[in-house]
């Protein structure tokens, strides 16, 4: 298994994270402002993702191969931890500006039951995410894999009460390594930062 250490993350009715962490050092080079957490490692060689997003298209990270990639785990009726996620990352992309062309962002539904085409198309319109970030559902047999091998600790997931996961957001760097981890309460500076160095790198 991938770094099973992973998945000590934080669980709560939406995954929420208290754990905080310091901006690197600075130096001659860029370096991003927050590396991956020695206990939340992500793997180096990004594992593949194959799934479908709300229009039915079949999206993988790897077409993406030439930009950031912020990668994280929601789900669409999440009252707290994930639309503060979104938000967050809705936020950075207008910090780049002209940059944010060089930023894919995509989610993993963790609820497969709940996350159906017609919630997550209203979820996507209403944080104003529509073309800017690929939502990927699936089965629970398509999505259990996913979480699993980017350790992704997921609850049961019962008609009407919260889902408990693990929440963060993985920075994927141009070349489609996994070299950034940001938790659930991340600072869109530090995506705003980190992206044109993930880019290029």
């Amino acid at each position: 298994m991938v770094f099973g250490t992973l998945c000590v993350a934080i669980l709560s009715g939406c995954g929420g994270s208290t754990h905080s962490a310091t901006a690197g050092s600075t130096g001659s080079q860029p370096t991003l402002a927050l590396d991956a957490p020695s206990q939340l490692s992500p793997p180096r060689g990004a594992p593949a993702i194959s799934l479908r997003d709300s229009l039915g298209h079949r999206v993988t990270p790897s077409q993406y191969r030439g930009k950031a990639v912020l990668l994280t785990f929601i789900y669409d009726h999440c009252p707290d931890i994930c639309p503060l996620i979104v938000s967050n990352l809705h936020n950075a992309l207008g910090m780049l500006g002209a940059q944010a062309a060089k930023v894919q962002v995509i989610a993993v539904s963790v609820d497969p039951k709940g996350d159906t085409p017609a919630t997550v198309k209203a979820f996507v319109a209403a944080h104003e995410m529509t073309g800017r970030m690929e939502y990927l559902i699936g089965s629970l047999a398509q999505l259990a894999p996913v979480w699993r091998v980017w350790g992704v600790a997921v609850q049961a997931t019962p008609d009407s009460r919260e889902v408990g996961h693990s929440a963060f957001v993985y920075g994927i760097s141009a070349s489609g390594k996994a070299t950034a981890l940001y938790p659930a309460n991340l600072k869109p500076q530090w995506i705003a930062h980190d992206v044109p160095i993930l880019a290029a790198s």
